[in-house]
Formats: C-alpha cells, structure tokens, sequence
C-alpha cells in the first residue's frame, strides 16, 4: 500500500511540470483575452506541487507510525 502512496505522488510532478511547460510556451500569447490559458496552468501548477508535498508529507508521518508501533 505504501509503494503505491509512494508512487501515485509523483503523478502531481508529472502535472506540474506539464503545466510548467505550457505556461513557457503560451508566454507570448495575449493574456488579457478570455482563451488564454495560461492562468489555469498557474494554478495547476501550484495545486500540484502543494498536493505533491501534502501527500509526501502524510505518507512519511504514516511511515513513522507503522514504524514506531512496530518497534513496540
């Protein structure tokens, strides 16, 4: 179960990056109309990487725990 957490958690990488790689390359079009997209990569972006250290830090506290009530 663990090793899948570990794994499902670097698809947020994955989307951040694309998302990186749009905004880059939708950088010159024109902001200020209504089809630019480029603020919707922002936010994937950033709700990405905030879900990618959110689930990292829970699955390393998880860790944690097994291992304390483990050793017990």
């Amino acid at each position: 179960m663990i090793n899948i957490l570990r794994y499902t958690e670097y698809i947020y990488v994955i989307v951040a990056g694309f998302s990186i790689y749009k905004i880059f390359t939708d950088w010159n079009s024109d902001w200020s109309s209504e089809d630019s997209k480029v603020y919707f990569y922002f936010f994937f972006a950033a709700v990405s990487l905030g879900m990618f250290l959110f689930r990292r830090n829970y699955r390393k506290k998880f860790e944690q725990r097994k291992r304390d009530n483990k050793n017990q």
